[in-house]
């Protein structure tokens, strides 16, 4: 699974979720930053297609950099923190 988790759109969206307000337009039903994003935002971020931001998303939540909360008929995605941190202190000791 940690094949290819630092394509350029991944890391992009890393970035761009630790502020998502600066990066994302308001949502109707969550605050982008207690709740986080949609995919469909993060699809319009990138010009790419739900799907392929989808897939971007679900790899960054399975391995634990992105948290999910579901708001009625949708998905917010925002990062964890401290699972990143644990990830980037692994990295760091040459694991």
């Amino acid at each position: 699974m940690l094949r290819k988790p630092t394509s350029a759109s991944r890391l992009e969206i890393l970035d761009w979720l630790k502020d998502p307000a600066a990066h994302f337009p308001p949502q109707r039903h969550a605050d982008l930053t207690e709740d986080g994003v949609t995919v469909r935002a993060v699809a319009a971020k990138l010009g790419v297609s739900r799907r392929v931001a989808g897939t971007h998303l679900g790899l960054l939540a399975r391995l634990g950099l992105l948290r999910t909360k579901r708001i009625r008929y949708r998905v917010y995605y925002r990062r964890d923190e401290i699972r990143i941190a644990e990830v980037a202190r692994m990295f760091e000791k040459g694991w």
